[in-house]
């Protein structure tokens, strides 16, 4: 059966009044034996909010270009022209199934995507089944999980799909009971009759409701005012799987003869192999099946991953140099220094003063607690990979490259992942398991070791931020900040091999850094004339972009700077950073973190407050944290190593315009704010003659329990719109910047250096480089796992 005409529809569709949240959206019944149906082409994100007017004698900025139009913004658009094959399917069981074009590592978009479903179809969230879709070049930049785009983009599509399906359940059950559809409404995943009492379920519909061809169809949307599903705190879908270890990620998918697969790696970043000494002799180890040199190392296949770890730890190998040969964090930095653009507005003699400033901030890991990992089956004339993969066409394409093979001819699943921070963008682990296999002519299950995701895993550069901000008479006239980073790498493109291959054209990758750069950064305050410009530099590390790009370094430096002004100005730090603020929306978030975190309140010496707003993605975000820096606090040592300052509570609020799940969003905000204790206080890597000396969690120290605040409180501001703006990465800026200001008001001095305990000599004793795994059988296992 086919629907053509709005009379087909729901009775709320066919009666919508004209207006600006009563829209009609086109969508589409796909021919299939079961209801099948597909999303418009999508809806252009609006422009953001015009900034709120200068509060009087502020000197007034113009806004910046992501101010304008953002990184989200390019990435919602990008992803319109394919939004229509996003499919939603009715199956005879009455469950509606979806195969969601973005990567889940942990932030819970499945949820959300779940709920989006839910409420246009009137069926309860159970009901809703949400997987991973295979890689699918046809999507072209609409598979691209990133720049906290996924609910921003599929806000609508998905929600126009699930209206399709719902009016043509009721068309059908119109036609079988013989009613007329306005007479009708849903309830429960059940059609009910209004005059009868008679009832269908959505399984005995689904087929009856299928269509034989494709056919166009317009449907309105639910006003805001009628949502039953978003907005409302939800579980999250999985969590009952996750706690109960059911939950499949990589490791767990079950492939036919993929055995255990491990690589022995270079001492130094991207070191070459130039000899295997005793390659026979590490084939007749027990249970070791395969030895093979690749691009990347020495990769062996055994039926353990212990034997893999005993096999890797015999391999001798000679090394060629790495891409960072002889490089320290000294060298790095004196390279950074030298790229630095200059500042062009002098402080004038006798009319302004200046705050002048410069941060470092050093290598962090990109490890995600689920190290890389993939499984790869390649045949002579065929390819199948499993893994977490946040640009899988890039994967793809760039895998059938690798082996010659027709695109069509590789098959990439994506599976569940624990874990990203953005690390996931990369195919890195895919790759190599599919360049492993091809050599082996078997399946493999190739997973790094933690120490390889520390030492050869992708970081977040090593940067250093120059700001200048000049006043007079109680007023800031201009700000400049230069942000000089090691290259970023962005390889993964928007998603698809062309713009990933010009990405890695010898000028590409500063091009994207540029632009990303610029559709990212923004200051929040008036402070009038205000320029943000970026410099890279060494492209000879393996970076990515990491959870907020840039902006966690470039806010912190920012908010350090506001503190020091308001100080030289005599000026509450609140205060000032209210008067300044540009939107009034920030000026809200600001306003409620002051209110609940109690701002001014007394605190003994060496404790302090600090407080940070950040805007990102058509969202706020401000933090208010409390520090410990007390002697008899600080120099208690903790875990046989970090001997630092304790956060002890943090207030966060947060707008996001909709919140499609408040819990989530809670949950994103608190992962953020422990990241950005982190790398405030502890989380950083050593350069040491081009190799990281951290090798594992017991020297990479990442906010653990004894660093957590004990007081941590989420507020979720009240709808400021009726779609949601970006989350995943809202809150690691905001806090970062609140930590470090708050450090500095306990220390009494303005902290440059980050984290603030990276320090030689090194409180641990780095692992051995060659072979970069622990000699110990049962530690190593700790460490791996």
């Amino acid at each position: 059966m086919t629907a053509r005409d709005d009379a087909q529809q729901h009775p709320r569709e066919e009666s919508a009044p004209s207006g600006p949240d009563r829209r009609r959206f086109l969508g589409y019944v796909l021919a299939a034996p079961t209801l099948t149906v597909a999303a418009q082409l999508g809806e252009a994100v609006l422009a953001p909010a015009p900034a709120a007017a200068a509060a009087p004698s502020v000197v007034p900025s113009l806004p910046g270009p992501s101010e304008i139009y953002d990184l989200n913004d390019m990435l919602t658009h990008a992803a319109l022209p394919t939004a229509n094959l996003i499919t939603v399917r009715i199956d005879p069981d009455g469950t509606a199934s979806f195969a969601l074009p973005r990567a889940e590592v942990g932030q819970g978009i499945t949820t959300s995507s779940a709920m989006l479903l839910a409420e246009e179809l009137d069926l309860p969230l159970e009901k809703v089944r949400v997987t991973l879709a295979d890689a699918r070049p046809e999507l072209l930049f609409n598979q691209l999980t990133g720049g906290s785009n996924t609910t921003i983009s599929t806000f609508t599509p998905i929600r126009v799909a699930a209206a399709v399906a719902r009016g043509r359940l009721l068309r059908a059950a119109a036609l079988e009971l013989g009613e007329l559809v306005g007479s009708l409404t849903a309830r429960a995943g059940a059609i009910v009759s209004s005059t009868t009492g008679r009832s269908l379920s959505y399984g005995e519909l689904a087929v009856k409701a299928a269509s034989f061809t494709d056919t166009a169809v317009g449907v309105a949307l639910k006003k805001p005012s009628e949502f039953k599903v978003i907005g409302t705190a939800q579980r999250r879908i999985d969590a009952l799987e996750a706690v109960t270890g059911r939950k499949k990620f990589a490791m767990d998918v079950q492939v036919p003869d993929a055995l255990p697969t491990m690589v022995c790696r270079p001492p130094t970043i991207n070191g070459t192999v130039r000899s295997v000494e005793n390659l026979d002799e590490v084939r007749s180890m027990p249970g070791i099946t395969d030895v093979v040199r690749i691009s990347t190392g020495v990769a062996v296949r055994g039926r353990t991953f212990g034997q893999c770890i005993d096999a890797v730890r015999a391999l001798r190998v000679t090394w060629g140099p790495g891409t960072a040969e002889g490089a320290s964090d000294t060298t790095v930095l004196k390279k950074l220094r030298a790229a630095e653009l200059p500042l062009v507005v002098p402080p004038l003699p006798l009319l302004t003063k200046a705050v002048d400033a410069r941060f470092t901030f050093h290598f962090a890991s990109n490890s995600a607690l689920e190290t890389n990992c993939a499984i790869a089956d390649v045949r002579s004339d065929s390819a199948e990979i499993w893994a977490s993969l946040k640009s899988p066409i890039v994967a793809q394409e760039q895998i059938a490259l690798r082996l010659g093979l027709p695109i069509a001819a590789v098959k990439v699943h994506v599976t569940e992942g624990g874990g990203s921070f953005g690390r996931k963008l990369f195919h890195d682990a895919a790759g190599e398991a599919a360049e492993i296999s091809r050599a082996m002519g078997k399946p493999v299950k190739l997973m790094w070791h933690r120490t390889d995701d520390f030492r050869q895993g992708r970081t977040h550069p090593m940067s250093t931020s120059r700001v200048r901000a000049t006043y007079s008479l109680g007023e800031v006239l201009t700000y400049e900040q230069r942000h000089t980073s090691v290259a970023t790498d962005f390889g993964h493109g928007l998603g698809e091999i062309i713009t990933a291959e010009a990405a890695q054209l010898p000028v590409g990758d500063l091009t994207f850094s540029e632009t990303i750069f610029q559709l990212t950064q923004q200051s929040p305050y008036h402070f009038g004339v205000t320029t943000q410009l970026l410099s890279e530099t060494d492209k000879g590390f393996n970076t990515g972009s990491m959870r907020n790009i840039y902006s966690p370094n470039v806010r912190c430096a920012q908010e350090l700077v506001v503190d020091e002004l308001a100080r030289r100005m005599g000026k509450d730090a609140y205060d000032f950073r209210r008067r300044h603020l540009k939107d009034e929306r920030a000026r809200a978030v600001l306003d409620k973190v002051a209110e609940v975190g109690e701002w001014g309140r007394s605190l003994p010496a060496g404790m302090a407050q600090g407080i940070a707003v950040h805007p990102e993605y058509h969202a706020f975000v401000a933090v208010l944290a409390e520090i410990d820096c007390r002697p008899e606090t600080t120099g208690r040592k903790i875990e046989d190593a970090y001997t630092g300052p304790r956060v002890t509570k943090v207030v966060c609020a947060v707008d996001v315009g909709l919140a499609v799940n408040p819990r989530g969003l809670q949950a994103q905000m608190m992962g953020g704010i422990i990241d950005g204790i982190a790398v405030t206080l502890t989380s950083g890597l050593h350069l040491h003659n081009g190799h990281f000396q951290e090798g594992s969690w017991d020297n990479y120290f990442y906010t653990r329990q004894w660093n957590t605040p004990p007081e941590l409180e989420i507020v979720v501001m009240p709808p400021t719109s009726d779609r949601p703006g970006g989350a995943g990465e809202l809150a690691v800026a905001g806090a970062m910047a609140a930590v470090a200001c708050a450090y500095g008001r306990a220390t009494g001095t303005m902290p440059t250096t980050f984290p603030v305990n990276h320090a030689e000599p090194l409180g641990f004793e780095p692992l051995p480089t060659t072979p970069p795994i622990p000699a110990s059988p049962v530690d190593g296992l700790d460490r791996a796992f």
